[in-house]
């Protein structure tokens, strides 16, 4: 099998406090997926912020439209340093996805 990496940065202009307040919050996830993914989160009582372990599950819709059940589960956070998603039934064979702040 083949893997392929995508490795994006961006620079915001916010605190590290602020921008960890933003993305740390599942309730935030569909604000900062492309448009085109169709994302809506299925999972109902999501608490505030993310925690290792936690299982959320969505509808994206990556080709033309149809719908894909996708399970991500938070593997790892530090806080106001990183968290880890990784796919756990989805579209993707592989996805395991990094965000960290610097």
């Amino acid at each position: 099998m083949a893997f392929y990496q995508l490795h994006k940065q961006q620079h915001i202009k916010a605190t590290i406090d602020e921008v960890w307040d933003f993305i740390s919050s599942p309730h935030n996830l569909k604000h900062i997926t492309p448009k085109h993914m169709g994302f809506d989160i299925t999972t109902s009582n999501l608490p505030k912020t993310m925690y290792p372990g936690m299982i959320i599950t969505y509808k994206v819709r990556p080709m033309l439209g149809i719908p894909v059940k996708w399970v991500t589960e938070i593997t790892h956070v530090v806080h106001k340093k990183y968290f880890v998603d990784e796919q756990r039934v989805g579209p993707y064979s592989l996805w395991h996805h990094q965000h960290l702040l610097q």
